[in-house]
């Protein structure tokens, strides 16, 4: 291992066959698609679906590699796409020269090793493993980012997804309230119970950690 290993992002769809095939692979690819050209820069091998239900690249550093798990994220809330993901931030070697055009042919243990812990976690309640070479870093994302996903996964999107998409784009519950037609104490409260709070303080602890990496 080198401080210079690659970071290595994957993701799976959790319970893919549960779903409608047809309409989740569009939705999965149009999503990764949209993310890979807003982070060109950023990506040395770009988001590639792999298995269907998969896709994995290869990220310049570990604060883009967190920034894009929370663009995924919040655009599957958004959206209401009906599914999740589960992903692995893994730092390591990878043999073959890195392919800047498609994540495929690349062979190495950082791969094999990030496709291991990727199923490992099937096996988990945890939808995220950060494996990097500083690892105090690595337990601290882990953990901010399990705060991050107990937030969200209370969330309940068949009710109040509009509501939520509200809080999302203008944030402060006043301005909510007034393009909802609510009073501010109807959406203050609810700004409280769906911790809307804690949800932008902890994807900006996670960011802030990540870009100290």
């Amino acid at each position: 291992m080198t401080r210079k290993d690659p970071i290595i992002l994957m993701a799976d769809i959790i319970d893919s066959r549960k779903s409608d095939q047809n309409a989740l692979m569009r939705t999965f690819k149009r999503l990764t698609e949209d993310v890979n050209k807003r982070n060109k820069r950023w990506l040395r091998s770009p988001i590639t679906i792999t298995l269907g239900d998969e896709f994995q690249c290869v990220v310049k550093n570990t604060s883009k590699a967190i920034s894009i798990i929370l663009q995924l994220e919040e655009r599957l809330i958004v959206e209401n796409a009906g599914f999740k993901l589960r992903y692995v931030v893994y730092q390591g070697p990878i043999d073959t020269p890195i392919n800047e055009e498609i994540a495929y042919g690349m062979l190495g243990e950082g791969l094999t090793k990030a496709r291991e812990a990727l199923e490992s976690s099937k096996a988990t309640n945890s939808r995220y493993a950060i494996h990097i070479h500083k690892q105090e870093a690595a337990a601290a994302l882990t953990a901010s980012m399990s705060i991050y996903q107990n937030i969200t996964d209370d969330w309940k999107l068949e009710k109040d997804h509009a509501l939520i998409c509200k809080f999302l784009d203008l944030k402060d519950y006043k301005q909510v309230a007034e393009a909802l037609g609510k009073t501010r104490s109807q959406i203050w409260k609810r700004h409280k119970n769906l911790k809307i709070e804690p949800y932008f303080a902890i994807k900006q602890v996670t960011q802030y950690i990540a870009d100290q990496v």
